[in-house]
């Protein structure tokens, strides 16, 4: 059985995202930490949300925090996540920056719900873009 391993601190994290080693800021993208552990990150580390945001293992409710950072860099990312919920897809597609909305509209997991909202955006190439992907998800095959 492979022992996985967390990150156990926000020092810990810290160290392993500026690591010169591939392995060492590898685990900062992939690796599991605990909320605590993201949220001490976060008020620690601020400049390093992004990071926070690029891990593939964080959970819904540090999502949630990042919704709503100042950094679009960082609305953008999480806008990019797979496992967002509908709820927060759906406050992206209304964000400010075209960025985070371009990337909400390229998302593999995207609803049709938020898709219609994207449809109706200030900048053709999030119109066209969820246009293109709300014809594909309603073909008729």
């Amino acid at each position: 059985m492979v022992k996985r391993h967390m990150i156990e601190s926000a020092e810990e994290f810290k160290r392993l995202r500026e690591s010169k080693e591939v392995e060492e800021y590898t685990r900062a993208a992939h690796e599991e930490a605990s909320p605590e552990v993201w949220e001490a990150v976060l008020k620690s580390y601020p400049e390093l949300a992004f990071w926070v945001a690029h891990n593939k293992t964080i959970p819904v409710e540090i999502i949630e925090t990042l919704v709503l950072h100042d950094d679009p860099k960082v609305r953008e990312m999480v806008a990019r996540k797979r496992k967002i919920p509908e709820t927060l897809m759906l406050a992206l597609a209304k964000d400010e920056d075209e960025s985070v909305r371009h990337a909400l509209a390229n998302n593999g997991k995207v609803t049709e719900k938020v898709l219609r909202v994207l449809t109706n955006d200030s900048w053709q190439v999030v119109r066209e873009r969820a246009s293109d992907k709300l014809e594909a998800l309603t073909r008729s095959p």
